[in-house]
């Protein structure tokens, strides 16, 4: 133990030296090929993609070049372009999962390669959260492991950077709980830095620094990470196994939404979201992409290639990269690792904001850390492949923008019986006016892109619907159905709003202001009519405006559906914290398999939480229920 950290193992330090967006290091050679026929799978994925992107563009162009191509008709024909290809990429990223699922999926086929155990570190990194929360799920993976079989040793280390005092002293008395009520081959320890210099990955370096020598690799958790113990040794089982890997990214579950919104997206996890996954996987390889939490990595490979450099600002300012995750992939490729998602891992979870105020707080952090990709697409060695789940990342807020505004093109679309040489009027250069035959082509974009939205959810919910375990599972299929049909009704509503708070994001990111980092609120509580309209004044407003327009003017009907959403915000936001885990209709109950028979481990976790609560707020022994 170190006088510093008396709570810590002996230092064992590794080097950790750090890295340029400029100049590539030594690169590995990897020991096996690629999967057999990886490039017809990115053929399926990208070559379907550009062929639909350009049919669109090529019947778009056509009659917009009539009457010759104004400045205006390019950015209606590049927005146009934009959403189609994401779109499309996303249906196709389906089709692969469909079609990766019949053919039964990536499998590991080796054994270790040297059979022997590994030393692999736990870490979970927390900052001002909820300490019966984090300690209770540390408990409940820690006994997990301790039960299971032993090929590999485990050492748990809570990385707290809390600044409450408070709470930092509720974290000590949590670990001592812990460590005293810890199995016997379970090793746990707990450390707080003074400053939280870089955030998490200034923490997670500061380990790596400091003690990861020991460690072959480690588990990146995050504070709401639960992780059963078999989903860990998986892990590590698939890290023994493949030489290559640098970092093996499991696919986390949604768990412990109790309110509508919520349910909402941990439906749309559990019955939509393995098909993404599994498609993901076919044509990323071994150019793979991480999320940050729930995946294990090489140690030393992250180490001695993985350090992020900072971005350089105005006048010389230095700022971290946010969204770190995306760009640690693509340098531990960059050095010769492989870089894998494996969709099938299962007992990976985690926590969702339960409110769609805390589900946008999220996402504008995330959207500042995205934009910051941008900047680093030219960096020298990515693959291309990596610059792509780059681009990806910053493109899912930018869309929104490029939504908005052929939203805001169709909304002022008129209809006329001439046809006039160019459907922008001298006379009136900011209302179009579109002949029969184009407005027609706008309903069928609007039916496109409705159709390229709800491809994955149709396709992903009749493929899990036709499991028996699920049909077991909710023992009806209406009530599968219909909890289906609920969940697309409410994603539709809530689509506008995000896409209004996504454009918001996304300028202020572009315009370099800065977004203060705050844990996130998980109990889901909701907020105040005042304090809801507040924060979503802008997108009511507009949509007011739009309806408005649509009684008094020529604004087009084709959009009422986003209108309704826009000026309907603040009651959908407060509806989105009503409590549904218990309500009487099991249909708006959007429940999951893991809702309906709960997992081993999340009740673990549960009673662990309630007994390290009771220990903190002194109402019990320190025992551990489950030791009972």
């Amino acid at each position: 133990m170190t006088p510093e950290h008396p709570h810590m193992p002996p230092r064992a330090p590794l080097a950790m030296p750090a890295q340029t967006f400029s100049e590539v290091g030594s690169r590995r050679s990897m020991e096996h090929a690629g999967r057999p026929g990886r490039h017809l799978w990115r053929l399926a994925a990208f070559v379907p993609t550009i062929t639909l992107t350009t049919l669109i563009c090529t019947s778009f162009s056509t009659y917009l070049s009539r009457g010759g191509v104004s400045t205006i008709d390019a950015i209606v024909l590049a927005l146009i372009a934009l959403s189609t290809v994401w779109l499309a990429f996303s249906a196709t990223n389906a089709c692969l999962g469909l079609v990766s699922t019949a053919l039964g999926g990536m499998r590991m086929t080796r054994g270790r390669v040297n059979g022997q155990s590994a030393q692999i570190a736990l870490l979970m990194p927390v900052y001002n959260e909820t300490p019966w929360d984090v300690f209770g799920n540390a408990s409940a993976m820690m006994r997990e492991l301790a039960d299971g079989p032993g090929e590999d040793c485990y050492t748990l280390f809570i990385l707290s950077d809390t600044r409450d005092p408070q709470v930092a002293r509720m974290e000590e008395r949590a670990y001592q709980a812990l460590s005293s009520s810890a199995h016997p081959d379970t090793k746990v320890f707990y450390r707080r830095r003074e400053e939280n210099t870089d955030k998490k990955v200034g923490n997670l370096t500061e380990w790596i620094e400091n003690w990861g020598a020991v460690y072959d690799s480690m588990v990146i958790l995050d504070a709401d990470s639960l992780m059963s113990g078999k989903a860990i040794r998986q892990l590590a089982r698939a890290m023994a196994a493949d030489p290559d890997a640098g970092l093996i990214q499991s696919r986390p579950m949604l768990i412990g939404a109790q309110t509508l919104f919520g349910r909402v997206q941990q439906f749309s996890n559990s019955v939509y979201g393995w098909l993404i996954a599994e498609g993901l996987a076919c044509w990323s390889q071994h150019e793979g992409n991480y999320w940050g939490h729930n995946a294990i990595i090489r140690t030393r490979a992250f180490a001695e290639s993985a350090r992020l450099p900072h971005l350089k600002g105005w006048r010389g300012a230095k700022h971290l990269l946010l969204s770190h995750d995306f760009v640690e992939a693509g340098m531990l490729r960059r050095a010769g690792w492989a870089v894998r998602l494996l969709p099938r891992v299962t007992g990976s979870y985690e926590e969702t904001p339960q409110t769609l105020i805390d589900y946008v707080v999220r996402d504008r952090r995330w959207c500042h850390g995205n934009m910051q990709h941008l900047r680093i697409l030219t960096a020298r060695g990515f693959h291309v492949i990596s610059r792509f789940h780059l681009l990806l990342g910053a493109l899912a807020f930018l869309m929104s923008p490029a939504w908005l505004a052929v939203i805001t093109l169709w909304a002022f679309v008129g209809v006329s019986d001439d046809t006039p040489p160019s459907y922008f009027s001298p006379a009136n250069p900011l209302m179009p006016i579109w002949q029969e035959t184009p407005t027609s082509m706008a309903w069928f974009y609007l039916a496109f892109i409705y159709g390229m939205l709800l491809f994955p959810k149709i396709a992903g919910a009749v493929i899990f619907g036709l499991q028996s375990k699920t049909r077991a599972a909710y023992g009806s299929r209406r009530v599968f159905i219909g909890s289906m049909l609920v969940e697309v009704l409410l994603s539709v509503l809530y689509a506008p709003i995000m896409m209004v708070h996504h454009t918001i994001a996304a300028t202020s990111a572009l315009l370099g202001r800065k977004n203060a980092w705050a844990p996130q609120d998980r109990s889901g509580n909701g907020y105040g009519w005042l304090a809801t309209l507040r924060f979503h004044w802008i997108e009511t407003v507009f949509g007011l405006a739009l309806i408005g327009g649509m009684i008094f003017a020529d604004i087009s009907l084709l959009i009422l559906p986003i209108a309704f959403s826009l000026a309907a915000a603040v009651p959908l936001s407060k509806l989105s914290s009503v409590p549904v885990a218990n309500a009487a209709s099991r249909v708006l109950r959007l429940d999951t398999p893991h809702t309906l028979i709960e997992p081993k481990i999340v009740s673990l976790a549960r009673n662990e939480r309630a007994w390290m609560k009771s220990v903190l707020t002194e109402t019990a022994a320190p025992q551990s229920i489950a030791a009972e």
